[in-house]
């Protein structure tokens, strides 16, 4: 069932948030570059990667609906950190920003009687308190690990880690 202008409308701008999002993880993950954290940059490309993929569901999601999905103007990540902590406050921030929007998409589909977004939607609500739930426990652990170098450096090393899935949807 196609879906009307303005829920389009809104899951181009979701679309367009995501590929932002993207932006602002690679933009904190040269940050990280800069800090000569090396596994908390990998980390932080990791989640620019998954970003994509997150677009990438929208954009599949609109295309099979028979709608037309866009990707509307970038913004520049407007980042700076001069600490780890920062940077993952600033990656919190910025998740927070998505669920908001995320839940505000939901809202609109559910006025709109669009029940056929509503397993895609699910899926990204659960999948925003996750990512929030992470970057808050890696902002715990640089809070208790304050300016201790090698506690700075063994988190460095375990999120060096992480797997890239790439950007495509398995």
């Amino acid at each position: 069932m196609k879906m009307t202008a303005t829920l389009e409308d809104a899951f181009n701008d979701q679309i367009t948030l995501e590929f932002h999002a993207s932006l602002v993880y690679r933009q904190l993950a040269i940050e990280m570059d800069l800090h000569d954290l090396p596994g908390m940059a990998a980390w932080l490309r990791a989640q620019a990667d998954e970003e994509i993929v997150h677009a990438n569901k929208f954009i599949d999601h609109v295309a099979a609906r028979d709608n037309h999905p866009r990707i509307g103007t970038l913004p520049s990540p407007a980042v700076s950190a001069s600490s780890p902590l920062e940077v993952f406050n600033a990656a919190l921030a910025h998740e927070q920003k998505v669920s908001e929007s995320i839940r505000g998409l939901y809202r609109l589909a559910e006025s709109e009687g669009d029940l056929d977004s509503r397993p895609l939607l699910n899926f990204f609500i659960e999948e925003q308190v996750e990512e929030e739930a992470v970057v808050r426990e890696v902002i715990g652990r640089l809070t208790m690990i304050n300016d201790d170098g090698p506690g700075l450096l063994r988190l460095d090393a375990e999120l060096a880690a992480r797997q890239s899935g790439g950007t495509e949807a398995a």
